[in-house]
């Protein structure tokens, strides 16, 4: 790394740190340029405001997050249902968690999806391609019927919406989230699966009650 990509991490760690203690609204430039040691004007020529480090910082987190989700769901020896449900039930999980011990990333996120709506975009993107991935694999292996890689994929995260970042949408608690999932799950399998007792590792009932069981 370079000295400049070395103080743009340090920028938005400084900034991480305040609006998760402070709040996104209550922080501002200046006092992220004194924890950073550096001037008002320094601090501009990395970032040309609070939106684009709240932006970055954002960014950062989601895509950490769908790539710790990937390798689990290309873990070898899974079903294309156990992937699906690992992706699933991993993402509520994560984003949950990690709601529930920051909260005030829920206002962060609330104003970069707000200001920025490219990032959602963005991320809608990222997490489309790891459905597609699922359901191609589930095809080929001849697991999942759909002529339709990419429509399916879209509307399973239509209809998993809820369950992403789910303080956002609600103040249900995660075992009541794992219980709508379960069952909205269900419902995806029984239109991807022509045969679902074949793969009863990955869904139907016996593998919702072990989700809810280990939550």
């Amino acid at each position: 790394m370079t000295e400049k990509d070395d103080t743009r991490d340090c920028i938005l760690e400084a900034a991480r740190t305040r609006f998760l203690h402070y709040g996104y609204g209550k922080t501002t430039m200046a006092e992220i340029a004194k924890d950073c040691d550096m001037s008002p004007g320094n601090l501009y020529r990395f970032f040309e405001g609070k939106l684009d480090l709240a932006e970055a910082i954002a960014r950062k987190a989601a895509t950490e997050t769908m790539e710790e989700l990937a390798r689990a769901v290309r873990a070898p020896g899974k079903t294309a249902t156990q992937a699906m449900r690992d992706y699933l039930f991993g993402k509520l999980r994560m984003t949950y968690t990690n709601l529930e011990k920051d909260p005030k990333i829920i206002e962060l996120a609330q104003t970069v999806s707000a200001e920025r709506p490219d990032f959602s975009n963005d991320m809608l993107e990222q997490e489309r391609a790891i459905l597609m991935e699922i359901i191609a694999n589930g095809r080929e292996l001849g697991e999942f019927a759909t002529s339709d890689v990419a429509f399916t994929a879209e509307m399973i995260q239509s209809a998993t919406m809820k369950f992403s970042y789910p303080q956002l949408w609600s103040r249900l608690t995660l075992e009541n989230l794992e219980r709508e999932l379960a069952g909205v799950f269900d419902l995806v399998l029984g239109g991807l699966c022509p045969d679902r007792k074949l793969f009863a590792g990955g869904g139907g009932g016996g593998g919702m009650a072990s989700d809810r069981q280990t939550a």
